[in-house]
């Protein structure tokens, strides 16, 4: 248990020594050191060996990267061939990767932003972002844990539990949300901006905002959503400009 606490505060400095030549690498084998030390006493030549694997080049998402640093320690601990264990690894790169842009870079981050320079527009202060940030984190944390947790429990079967899990339709919404968090924010931003005015404007400005993005996302996804909704949006802000 300890070890694993540990692993995972290491992970959250992932790419400390982040690289073009190994990548997450030799982040993710300084991660790992933790829960191999219990093979350091058994098998030291396999201990060696497991470290060196550990830190080769490797590249995803840094929020997914527990997923196979908790397989890639499972599969040494149960004495797999190295070569399995690095195809591995190869083989989660790209998913962990796609997965983890579109939930975090393409969903939470963007919308948590948008909704933070919404609760300023309302009033809320230095208090709105402040706490989009500690949710972030809090966020972060969660699904770092889960990430090493399913990683070590699964090893060489973390695809299919992968496959799954809530990660991939979680990713698929991520970026509608964060369209329809940016489709609000625009005019309300917009009418702060300006100086603010009476409560009447504010509710048809989210009420174009709203519907504007609804036809949005109904036709498209993910990024190009996002794009679409930013479009939307000045276009909202315009109109109510002009009802002003």
């Amino acid at each position: 248990m300890k070890a694993k606490l540990w692993a995972l505060v290491r992970l959250f400095a992932v790419q400390g020594s982040w690289n073009y030549e190994r990548m997450l690498g030799l982040g993710l084998g300084y991660s790992a050191l933790p829960l191999l030390e219990e093979l350091s006493r058994t098998d030291p030549a396999r201990y060696r060996d497991a470290v060196g694997r550990a830190g080769e080049f490797f590249n995803c998402n840094p929020n997914l990267a527990g997923i196979a640093l908790g397989a890639s320690v499972r599969a040494e601990q149960e004495g797999l061939p190295g070569a399995q264990i690095v195809r591995l690894k190869t083989a989660l790169g790209g998913p962990l990767g796609a997965l983890g842009d579109r939930l975090f870079w393409a969903g939470v981050v963007p919308g948590l932003s948008a909704l933070a320079v919404a609760a300023v527009a309302l009033g809320a202060g230095l208090v709105a972002p402040i706490a989009m940030v500690a949710l972030y984190l809090v966020l972060r944390i969660l699904v770092g844990r889960w990430a090493l947790t399913l990683g070590l429990r699964e090893g060489l079967s973390v695809g299919r539990a992968l496959a799954t899990s809530w990660l991939s339709p979680a990713a698929e919404r991520a970026g509608l949300v964060a369209a329809l968090c940016v489709g609000v924010m625009l005019p309300l931003a917009g009418w702060w901006l300006l100086g603010g005015g009476s409560l009447k404007e504010i509710l048809l400005a989210g009420a174009l905002a709203l519907a504007g993005t609804v036809l949005a996302v109904r036709r498209v996804s993910g990024y190009s959503s996002v794009r679409l909704t930013l479009a939307v949006g000045v276009v909202v802000l315009l109109l109510g400009m002009a009802v002003r």
